[in-house]
């Protein structure tokens, strides 16, 4: 048998190192924690480790420091950052500075599997295309030919789809499976960055260029130069950086905030949106130029409710990696609750089939999945359902729930899970809305 890989896990908050270490160790890893820079340090010169994670700020020094101490003394070790949301700028630094990829705060756990099974090239059948978007449907067979297409070319592609179809996972794979896979993939939700930051996150800016600019800092083009910069939600850039952004494409060239001289910039442009971006050009909400800028190839990613043969497998492959998680045996869903799913519109998609289940694999009993652990409202079931039928809701109180949870889902998905984000554009407090996902088993 060979040995479990060792992960260092460095963060002076308890709460993380605890959430860290039990994902990781369901993922049949090592972990060692430490609290801050010296910890580690003292750690790395005893043992021998595949894979660091580390917090950004330390109470004894940065986390920027410790990657390039890294890559000095153990360069065969990838290391990823830890941001909270908004610290951007340390990410890119971090890049720069040797790190493997960064995660933001709160951590999505299933982006840390991701990033933790390719930094240490974990084992999985099939090819890595395969191992992503699961589903042997015609849709998603011509899918994966578009994206082995559309990787050899460096043309900017428009990825359109609904919340939860899919759309990051396919500019990833279009990167990952293209030239520029040795080089950064840098992803970027526009509706979560505020106006006033957008031209210093996307271009940077000069220290002392405006109040609170304390230090040089590069912007998203410079931290993919070489690779890709995929935009997703793009149809939520305001007019104004919608121009900004069309020069930076047409010039391939960008000057930071404050800055005299242009820098030059060689990124491939992916972007993506749920909304419809030609009636987002008719009703003038998106500029027309940029619009053919970056769709010059269309990919549309199928809903969930249009590859309905696809539900089985991808229902079963989420209950064995639950169970692989959890140490437990598999939980099976009984043909009756297949057949509740096979009918259930997914407005959510493959993300909130996920959640689903997560939520009935705590539920169930004997390892079984029932129809009542799916917790669905039965006006919600039929295949292509728009206003339900009231007559034939049965349990009012339910079906209130599933509609605040496609609410909630819908948030989280555009925002890319920043739950602060997600929170302002349902007008409620932060803590109204962990309440609310605590309720709805979704936090």
């Amino acid at each position: 048998m060979s040995p479990r890989q060792k992960v260092l896990i460095v963060d002076d908050e308890p709460d993380i190192r605890e959430l860290l270490e039990i994902t990781l160790g369901r993922m049949k890893l090592d972990t060692y924690s430490a609290r801050n820079a010296g910890e580690a340090l003292i750690l790395l010169q005893r043992e021998a480790f595949d894979l660091c994670l580390t917090d950004m700020r330390l109470p004894d020094g940065s986390g920027l420091e410790l990657v390039q101490h890294i890559q000095q003394r153990y360069p065969q070790v990838p290391v990823a950052m830890i941001t909270a949301y908004g610290s951007l700028d340390t990410a890119i630094n971090a890049l720069k500075a040797g790190a493997f990829d960064f995660l933001t705060k709160p951590v999505d756990l299933t982006r840390l599997r991701e990033l933790v099974t390719s930094a240490l090239l974990l084992p999985a059948p099939g090819s890595a295309i395969d191992r992503r978007l699961l589903g042997d449907s015609p849709p998603m067979r011509d899918l994966r030919k578009q994206i082995d297409k559309l990787a050899r070319s460096q043309a900017p592609v428009y990825i359109s789809g609904e919340s939860g179809s899919g759309k990051e996972r396919v500019a990833r794979l279009i990167h990952e499976r293209g030239p520029r896979a040795s080089q950064p993939f840098v992803p970027v939700n526009c509706g979560a960055i505020p106006t006033e930051l957008m031209e210093s996150e996307f271009f940077g800016h000069r220290k002392g260029s405006f109040s609170g600019a304390i230090e040089d800092k590069p912007g998203l083009f410079q931290a993919a130069h070489g690779g890709t910069l995929f935009l997703d939600e793009v149809a939520d850039l305001p007019l104004p950086m919608q121009v900004k952004l069309l020069r930076a494409i047409q010039e391939k060239a960008v000057r930071s905030v404050g800055g005299q001289q242009e820098v030059v910039v060689d990124v491939r442009i992916l972007c993506a949106t749920h909304k419809d971006l030609g009636a987002e050009v008719a009703a003038e909400r998106f500029r027309q130029d940029l619009y053919y800028r970056l769709n010059v190839i269309e990919l549309r990613v199928p809903p969930l409710r249009e590859r309905r043969d696809d539900i089985e497998p991808l229902a079963s492959h989420v209950l064995k990696r639950l169970a692989a998680d959890t140490g437990q045996p598999a939980a099976t869903l009984h043909p009756n609750a297949l057949e509740v799913l096979k009918s259930y519109r997914f407005p959510g998609n493959v993300r909130e089939l996920e959640n689903m289940l997560e939520r009935a694999h705590t539920l169930c009993d004997n390892q079984q999945i029932e129809p009542s652990d799916l917790r669905l409202a039965e006006g919600n079931c039929a295949a292509e359902a728009g206003v339900p039928d009231l007559t034939q809701i049965d349990n009012l109180e339910a079906y209130l729930e599933n509609v605040e949870r496609q609410l909630l889902l819908q948030a989280l998905e555009e925002t890319r899970w920043n739950r602060t984000a997600a929170a302002q554009r349902l007008n409620l407090s932060f803590r109204s809305m962990r309440y609310r996902l605590k309720k709805l088993g979704l936090d």
